[in-house]
């Protein structure tokens, strides 16, 4: 399949955040960028944020100030695991491995898998979720 044929089949969206191109006109990405920017929209939304689709996004922000254990890293990878095999039907997840990251001990680093269904092009992406911080008391 040559790219062109790749993009028309991926398809073209809205670069997310979105801006202008050169010509003053919204940008559009295509093809495998369009993949990897959906996925992250996916994974960045929780949901009930789109009032018309209350159901869309990725559960694993619920578990944002739960307790770094195995149990927490299991949920989140089967959060994640689930909202892209719902909502991003372009791709095969093969996996997810959840990372409590020790450099910044407010991050959870999900590392993803997954394969383009219409070329098997193997791909990754690491996503990383944020505890927020709590205020000090002084």
């Amino acid at each position: 399949m040559t790219q062109n044929n790749t993009r028309t089949f991926l398809g073209t969206g809205l670069n997310f955040p979105l801006r202008t191109d050169a010509r003053g006109q919204v940008a559009l990405v295509s093809g495998v960028e369009d993949v990897e920017q959906s996925i992250r929209i996916i994974l960045g939304t929780r949901p009930g944020e789109r009032v018309m689709r209350p159901t869309f996004g990725c559960r694993a922000h619920e578990l944002l100030f739960e307790t770094r254990s195995a149990s927490t890293a299991s949920l989140m990878q089967e959060y994640v695991y689930q909202a892209l095999r719902m909502w991003e039907p372009r791709i095969e997840v093969n996996s997810v491995n959840v990372v409590f990251d020790d450099a910044n001990i407010g991050a959870i680093m999900a590392e993803i898998e997954y394969s383009i269904k219409a070329t098997h092009d193997t791909r990754s992406i690491v996503y990383p979720f944020f505890i927020e911080d709590e205020p000090e008391i002084i």
